[in-house]
């Protein structure tokens, strides 16, 4: 059985865009805050909705990036 190795590029990059995952949720929540005019406490007490989307977000996003993977790994091989 091969071992997997994940390098810390690789790493730091997916680190990087669940970052990046969570800004948008919060700026989200802070859409929805100033648009239905509530208290900027839902900020932190709805983190954790937060976190969720940002994770829906992340997993979408990886969905995206599979397919674009795949798109052009088959587009390599009829091109060659």
């Amino acid at each position: 059985m091969k071992d997997i190795i994940i390098s810390g590029r690789q790493i730091a990059r997916e680190v990087a865009i669940f970052a990046a995952c969570i800004v948008a949720a919060l700026c989200i929540n802070a859409y929805a805050i100033i648009r239905f005019k509530t208290e900027w406490k839902e900020l932190f007490t709805t983190f954790h909705i937060t976190l969720a989307i940002a994770l829906i977000l992340f997993v979408l996003f990886a969905l995206f990036r599979g397919v674009v993977f795949c798109c052009r790994r088959i587009l390599r091989r009829k091109a060659a």
